[in-house]
């Protein structure tokens, strides 16, 4: 048996009522044929994105079963031939592969003292990096000067 999902969506011009017992004349017919039902939702009256058959809401149903297939095609052609359903997909359902996770390549971590230069990038380049990041924290940390330390720096430019 093969795992199935057939959503449908019902007429809205018939009832609530009426509705849930189309769904379980599906749900009976599929029993008939030793299909097993794995899970059944209730009719649920929905607004349609597009008119289907000139209709503009419906009733939307999801049933997920285990049917042989070669009773596939007379369920099919009965829903089809039934009025008051204006819409139907029936789908198989596989089971989700679970896919390895892929490999990403990754920057090695290599310090400048311990490593020699193996990733293409000169010894000069380096220095520069480090070089700029030491005056980073130079600005972080110089930005805490007292009123009092500017205006001795200022008189002494100025007199000279």
């Amino acid at each position: 048996m093969k795992p199935y999902e057939l959503t449908y969506i019902i007429s809205p011009e018939i009832t609530a009522e009426e509705a849930e017992a189309e769904a379980k004349s599906i749900e009976l017919l599929i029993q008939g044929k030793e299909g097993v039902i794995i899970k059944s939702e209730k009719p649920t009256p929905k607004t349609l994105a597009y008119p289907i058959k000139r209709q503009g809401s419906g009733f939307f149903v999801i049933l997920e079963f285990q049917l042989e297939p070669e009773h596939i095609g007379e369920l099919k052609e009965k829903i089809q031939k039934n009025s008051k359903i204006i819409r139907s997909m029936l789908i198989i359902k596989n089971p989700v592969k679970i896919q390895k996770e892929r490999r990403t390549r990754r920057k090695p971590l290599v310090s400048s003292t311990t490593a020699p230069t193996t990733t293409g990038v000169p010894e000069e380049a380096k220095a520069e990096e480090e070089n700029k990041e030491e005056s980073k924290k130079e600005k972080k940390t110089s930005k805490k000067v007292e009123l009092n330390e500017i205006e001795k720096k200022l008189d002494e430019i100025l007199s000279e």
